[in-house]
């Protein structure tokens, strides 16, 4: 499974619409992460969306694509309206994409 994050919006846009998307293959991940990140993806996928408020000025966007086998899926949330299990996701990316 290969996961993808990409942020969009905020303060920075125009700096950070150059940046390329991360992208996480759970079969590079040591086995306990690649797990932890299935867990945590099919939390995200099931979790309901939440109503979109008006969006927040200057807030961050995200949208993460997974891609198992033939199946594409993509979360898109903000941070003015974000599920829990999204946040977790979220988080969970940032630390170990950071980390390669």
């Amino acid at each position: 499974m290969k996961v993808t994050l990409e942020a969009y919006g905020g303060l920075a846009a125009a700096i950070a619409h150059r940046r390329r998307p991360k992208v996480l293959d759970t079969d590079a991940l040591p086995e306990t992460a690649a797990d932890e990140l299935t867990r945590l993806v099919a939390a995200a996928v099931a979790a309901p969306q939440k109503d979109q408020p008006g969006r927040a000025r200057d807030a961050m966007s995200y949208t993460i694509t997974v891609a198992d086998g033939d199946r594409e899926t993509a979360l898109e949330q903000s941070d003015a309206a974000m599920t829990p299990a999204f946040a977790d996701l979220l988080t969970w990316l940032k630390k170990h994409s950071a980390q390669q």
